[in-house]
């Protein structure tokens, strides 16, 4: 064998070992793309039904929220019929319950003073009795 031979039987070797290298790694990146091709496919059947539920659940909720808007009106309209039914009795009732409480205070300090006077008459008649009878 002359050294050209060895060299080119050196060369076929590397180069056979070289396409072996290279099957394995085209093979090992079919199986990646396979299994790519597997998830995609599985993230795509799983994101479907998961999209329905988000919007079925978005549906839900603003028909919820509908409701609570609903729910807020009737609370501002209750409010507004309370407070006018509140400024209603006011003006009714308080005007002559006012009037009410201002004659009886009116009453009773009267009565208060004319009671007071008359224990006022009642005490200077006793200090004119008594210093009439120290002076006499």
């Amino acid at each position: 064998m002359s050294a050209g031979a060895v060299v080119g039987l050196i060369f076929a070797i590397f180069f056979a070992i070289g396409v072996v290298f290279l099957c394995v790694v085209l093979l090992r990146l079919a199986q990646v793309l396979k299994e790519t091709r597997e998830l995609v496919a599985g993230i795509g059947e799983k994101t479907a039904p998961l999209l329905t539920e988000i919007t079925t659940t978005v549906v839900t909720t603003n028909q919820q929220l509908g409701k609570v808007d609903v729910i807020t009106d009737n609370v501002s309209n209750i409010s507004t019929n309370a407070s006018a039914l509140a400024s209603t009795f006011s003006a009714t009732v308080g005007g002559p319950m006012i009037k009410a409480a201002a004659f009886s205070y009116g009453v009773r300090s009267a009565l208060a003073s004319r009671r007071r006077a008359d224990v006022e008459k009642r005490v200077k008649s006793e200090i004119k009795a008594a210093r009439k009878t120290r002076k006499g």
